[in-house]
Parts: C-alpha cells; sequence; structure tokens
C-alpha cells in the first residue's frame, strides 16, 4: 500500500509493506506536480503495490492563485450574477470596512470573467414545472459567443435544476453540438442541491477541476505504469475518503481540498489504537498550520467548505481552519517596531534563508536552527544541509533595535502564540474545552513548535505519533473507501411524505450499488439535513433508519432531529414540525488499514541521551545574553516503549524534530509515540 500527500511545499509519499513503514520526501514542483510524485514513488518502489491513494493540493492552489483555465457559465437569463453576489456575507473583521471586497468579484478576480458568463432563456419553477421552454436558437448564439472565445469548459447551473433536470441536460448536448468535446458540468449532476450560489460555485470548480486534473490524472498514471505499478490509484476527496481515480474524475470538485483532511482522519485512527477519541489536530507544514478536531473517534464533518471566504463547495469535507503559520512563515518588523511572524510565507522556492536557494528573509525554520533545535545536518532525512551563517545573517539584516538574542527569542514566541491562539479559537468554535483533548502534533514542524503550546492553550497533553513528517500521508492508509448520492427535496416529515422519501433513498441506493464490483462488501449509512418549518439554515446529518421508510420511520426520524438539534444547539422544540431539505446516502466499502507496529520495551541498558546540545535564547536572556539552555539530544528511533525523560530535550528522527521544553516530561508509547505532558 502507498499513500502521497502533496502539500504546498513538500509531497510526502508512504508506503507500508509487510508491517513496515517506509518514506519519502520530495520537494514540491509547482511547474510539474506529478514529477515529486512519480520521484518518490520510484524511490519506494510501487512494483507488487495493490493501492496507490493520492492526495494534494494541487487545484485548490490554482484557484487560490489563479492560474485557472477559461470557461465559460450559462445560467438562467438574469441571474448571470451570481457568482460575482454570492451570498454577499462578509467575514467578520470587514463587517465595518468599506474598501472590503471578496477576493472572486468582479472588482477583484473573479473566477469566470463577466463577459463569459452568460444568461439563458428559460425557467423551471420550483416544484420542477416548466414556466419558459429552453430557446435553443438563443442558447446556440450565446454558446457560439463562448466558442468565438476559446473557452476550454462549460459549467452550467440554471434556477430549480436541481428539480428538473431536463434544461440542463439539452443545454449539455448543445454544448456538445456547438464546442465539440469540451470538459462540461451541469449542477444537477454535480450537486443537485437547493440554494442556487453553492450549487452555482461548485459546478464552476468542478469544471476547473476536470480541466486541471485531467492531464494530471493521465501523466500520474502512466508514469506509474512505467514504473511497475498495477494496483488501483486512488483519490481522498475533501473527507478523506477515498475513490478510484475514474470515478473521481466523474465529479473531481470533491478532491480540490483533500490533503489536510487526510491528517484528521490519521488523527482519529491512531487516537483509537491509543485509546485517545478526543483530540484536537495540527498540523504544521511549511505554509500553514491546517487544525481540526476529533470528538469521539470521529472527525467533524460538514456538509460545504471555503476555498475563501464565501467561495462555497458543495461537498462533505472534515470542518479544518487554516492560520498562516509553518516552519516557512516570514519574520518581519511591524510598523510598530514589532515582531511579527506570518501569514506570508517562503516557500519551497527560495524557501528559508538557511536552504541557501536564494531567501534573504529569516523564517520559523532559521529562528529553530538559530535557537539549535534543528539539526543543521539532519534536515530533510539528511538530504539538505542548512546554514546557520544564512540565518544568522537574515535576522542581523531585520530593521530593528531589539539585539539578535531578542529577535530571535520573540520570533520564536510569536510563531508558538500564532499556533496557540488558532488551535484555543478552533476549540472554542467547536464548544469543547481544550482541557479534556490531547493535541496531536504533526508535519514536519508540528512537533518542533507545537509542545510549547502547553503552558497557553492548557491541553491535557501533546502527543507526537510515528512518522509526523509524513502522518497525513499516513491518513490515506487509514481512509474509507466511500462512494455518496445526495438528493434535496423540500418536504415536511408527516406519513404522508413517506413514499417520496423512501423512493429517493431507494433510488440513491440502487444508483451507488451499480457503481460496486459484484460481491463487493459495503455498508450504506442514511442521513438528512433538516430544518424546523420556517428556519433558514439546516441542522445536517441527522440519522435515518434503514429499510423501508413508512410511518413509524418518520416518526424516528423526527425524534431523530430533534436529538441532533439539542445536542448543537442546546434547545428542543418538539412543537415544531420538521421539515427535510437533503437526503443523503454514503455506501462505505471494507477497506485495509494501517496497522502500527508495537516497539519493544527497553531491557537492563537504561535510557541514556546521544548526546547533549546547548538552546540558545530560550531561557533567561539578561543572564548572559543568550539565554542558554543544556538539553539532551535522543535519536527517535533509538527510543523504547515506556522511556520517561524531561525536557530541555531535542528528539531527532529522518522527516522531523521534536522539542520537549523545560518543566516538560515525555512519555514513549507502545507504538513509538511520545506523550508531552507539563510536570
Amino acid at each position: 500500500m502507498i499513500a502521497v500527500d502533496v502539500g504546498g511545499t513538500f509531497t510526502d509519499v508512504v508506503a507500508l509493506q509487510d508491517g513496515r513503514i517506509r518514506t519519502a520526501k520530495v520537494s514540491t514542483d509547482y511547474t510539474d506536480v506529478s514529477g515529486p510524485v512519480l520521484a518518490g514513488a520510484a524511490t519506494l518502489g510501487v512494483e507488487g503495490a495493490t493501492v496507490f491513494n493520492h492526495a494534494s493540493t494541487h487545484g485548490l492552489n490554482a484557484v487560490i492563485t489563479r492560474r485557472l483555465p477559461k470557461i465559460g457559465f450559462l445560467t438562467t437569463e438574469g441571474h448571470r450574477d451570481i457568482l460575482d453576489m454570492g451570498r454577499v456575507w462578509r467575514p467578520a473583521a470587514a463587517i465595518l470596512d468599506p474598501r472590503w471586497r471578496r477576493s472572486f468579484g468582479d472588482a477583484a478576480r473573479p473566477l469566470v470573467q463577466r463577459y463569459l458568463r452568460r444568461g439563458i432563456r428559460e425557467r423551471i419553477t420550483a416544484d420542477g414545472g416548466v414556466l419558459f421552454e429552453l430557446d435553443e436558437a438563443q442558447a446556440r448564439a450565446e454558446l457560439d459567443v463562448l466558442r468565438r472565445c476559446g473557452v476550454t469548459g462549460v459549467a452550467i447551473c440554471l434556477i430549480n435544476a436541481y428539480v428538473n433536470p431536463a434544461h440542463e441536460v439539452r443545454l449539455r448536448e448543445l454544448v456538445r453540438e456547438v464546442l465539440g468535446d469540451v470538459p462540461c458540468s451541469i449542477s444537477s449532476d454535480v450537486s443537485p442541491l437547493a440554494k442556487e450560489y453553492a450549487r452555482a460555485s461548485t459546478t464552476v470548480i468542478d469544471t476547473f477541476m476536470k480541466i486541471i486534473y485531467s492531464d494530471y490524472t493521465a501523466r500520474l498514471e502512466k508514469g506509474l505504469a512505467e514504473l511497475g505499478f498495477t494496483g488501483q490509484l486512488n483519490f481522498a476527496d475533501c473527507a478523506a475518503t477515498l475513490v478510484p481515480s475514474g470515478r473521481a474524475m466523474e465529479h473531481p470538485f470533491r478532491i480540490v481540498f483533500s490533503g489536510p483532511a487526510a491528517g484528521t482522519v490519521a488523527c482519529a485512527h491512531f487516537g483509537e489504537l491509543i485509546g485517545e477519541k478526543d483530540l484536537l489536530c495540527a498540523d504544521v507544514g511549511g505554509t500553514s498550520c491546517d487544525i481540526s478536531v476529533v470528538t469521539g473517534g470521529e472527525p467533524f464533518v460538514n456538509t460545504t467548505f471555503e476555498l475563501e471566504h464565501d467561495l462555497v463547495v458543495n461537498a462533505l469535507a472534515n470542518d479544518i481552519s487554516s492560520i498562516g503559520a509553518g516552519g516557512g512563515s516570514i519574520v518581519a518588523i511591524g510598523p510598530a517596531g514589532e515582531i511579527r511572524v506570518g501569514p506570508d510565507s517562503a516557500g519551497a522556492a527560495p524557501g528559508p534563508a538557511c536552504y541557501g536557494r536564494g531567501g534573504t528573509l529569516p523564517t520559523t525554520t532559521d529562528t529553530c536552527l538559530m535557537i539549535g533545535i534543528i539539526d543543521p545536518h539532519g534536515f530533510a532525512g539528511g538530504e539538505m544541509t542548512l546554514d546557520p551563517a544564512l540565518s544568522r545573517q537574515a535576522f542581523e539584516a531585520l530593521d530593528s533595535e531589539f539585539t539578535l538574542a531578542q529577535r530571535v527569542r520573540y520570533a520564536y514566541e510569536m510563531a508558538v502564540n500564532n499556533m496557540a491562539e488558532g488551535v484555543f479559537n478552533i476549540a472554542i468554535k467547536n464548544g469543547v474545552d481544550p482541557r479534556d483533548y490531547s493535541l496531536v502534533a504533526y508535519g514536519a514542524a508540528g512537533p518542533m513548535l507545537l509542545p510549547a503550546v502547553l503552558d497557553t492553550v492548557h491541553c491535557k497533553q501533546v502527543i507526537v505519533p510515528p512518522n509526523p513528517g509524513l502522518f497525513s500521508a499516513l491518513g490515506l492508509l487509514s481512509a474509507d473507501q466511500v462512494f455518496t448520492a445526495n438528493r434535496s427535496a423540500y418536504l415536511v416529515l408527516t406519513p404522508e411524505a413517506a413514499p417520496r422519501i423512501d423512493a429517493l433513498f431507494t433510488e440513491m441506493e440502487a444508483q451507488l450499488a451499480e457503481r460496486l464490483d459484484p460481491g463487493t462488501r459495503v455498508t450504506f449509512h442514511r442521513s438528512m439535513d433538516a430544518h424546523l418549518v420556517g428556519q433558514s439554515w439546516d441542522t445536517p446529518f441527522v440519522p435515518v433508519p434503514a429499510g423501508t421508510i413508512d410511518g413509524a420511520a418518520i416518526g424516528t426520524m423526527i425524534s431523530s432531529f430533534h436529538d441532533t438539534y439539542e445536542a448543537r444547539s442546546g434547545n428542543r422544540f418538539e412543537m415544531l414540525p420538521v421539515e427535510g431539505v437533503t437526503f443523503r446516502v454514503r455506501a462505505v466499502l471494507d477497506t485495509p488499514k494501517v496497522t502500527y507496529p508495537e516497539i519493544p520495551g527497553r531491557d537492563a541498558e537504561p535510557l541514556a541521551p546521544a548526546r547533549t546540545t546547548v538552546l540558545r535564547y530560550l531561557g533567561d536572556l539578561d543572564a548572559d545574553g543568550e539565554g542558554a539552555q543544556e538539553a539532551a539530544v535522543y535519536d527517535r528511533a533509538a527510543l523504547r516503549a515506556g522511556d520517561v525523560f524531561d525536557g530541555p530535550a531535542v528528539v531527532h528522527e529522518g522527516l522531523s524534530t521534536t522539542h520537549v521544553g523545560a518543566g516538560q516530561r515525555a512519555t514513549v508509547g507502545r507504538y513509538g509515540e511520545l506523550i508531552i505532558r507539563k510536570k
């Protein structure tokens, strides 16, 4: 089994063979994203592998940077500006800012330019009736405009098409006649759900991803075949569930944000193994810190997510919040002379100053190198040698009245505090007490920085799992293969609605069953999004019973809604009727998962550090000017289950470094995980 996670700075590849985990880390190349994937696969070897599970931020980065193909957008006449208006929401920080504009609006960087958004004469009513027939002559004329403009794909979203898709289906046929075999997505196929804007934005993203990923997938499949791979290529979706590549390309909008989601699944799987089911998950890479929550062993899943503020995609997605805090976060001086860290990042090119690739600005990686936490000769598995002199030069070049020691110390504290604030805010947002949760520190920079937040966040403990630098990729070997179908239908839950609801679930389950190979072991999970009659917003993932939906099942669904509503809001209104909005089926296939080998306990030989080192700038700066601390240095591979050691200490391994601070104690678990607590 092989998995790859394509990140903004590094591409992580892991292989599980005969119970042994092997890893490779390659710098991401934005000019040819498949190159590092294939290079890592070649390093580990893919002959005989049964699956190759893939997650990537390739599509997400294309949207964020607007390196997008030219596509057209067709909608009902009079609604061409739906993509510009969005939901007319502002972020909290911009409510009183008259200069604020949404990032994808026509006044900023629209996904589809207004002249490429064309209105089509037609109208379907809310109950599926036809108010105006599709004007095919006018539609052909608009498509001819798009042809002359040179579009490479078309997204179609007509009003109320989720109820009656007839006009969208015919428009897709006209696209083929006028434009030829270009990628074309229709909303009734991509996202047959209520709420026009979210359906439209999802369909546009799907069209982009078809164009971006079709060539990428072809190159990846060809390259893997040349390396001898004969197994199944799977793509992870935004909830880190796996879909065969061919099926994923049918609706590729679901894979646009797959990378960070895999880490959450890895945390949930590993937490179950060690008996820790309430987790705050923090993946600190080169560019960002991605934070999520696992409660009771289950990641928190949303029915939609945002690529940018108000840029909505209708896909099941692990709820992940990202902050601009990572190993590549740039240290700068603010207008008042204060030290700032992030959100700008040096990325992989030119990278931190210590990389010696032309970067002149200090970063968090330079900070930890100056302190002495990072071994300059063992970085990235020993494949890179860092230059502390360049880090020092970058800090000295800052326009600041602080001494060098203060610059490094404050840069470190700001990096840690940024992450602590992010973790605490996510805990509060999800209504959990961080004191009851363990913080899982992973990503190449997570173990190096996150144990220091114990003094601020006051979580129960910090857990550093095995192979933290590639833990998100390991999550792809912990994921299920899942197929999902959903339908929107505004139906008040009464016995009279039972036949219609039963037909919806029967149709969706039959549709999913047709996509599975005979004899496949599968479990169907039903749910619905519903609200109290008169409410605008839905309560998602209300359980729905299996079997025939009759009057008794309707009663169970109503009770389940009130239970779910009370758990989320603290209120219960049983006197009010309930209206179902979206009905959903998930087909979960029996999927092999990664197993972590247990490490042996220590024999008669006592634990001893490999050596000692001096960490600078972390102690009292007034005493000697450099705040020196003597720290023990351990090789993680030499640690044994049950080992206990106190900080200050540094634990080195191939692709990550763990820093145990003064006043902290680390215990080694049975799978080699490090459990760090305050003494």
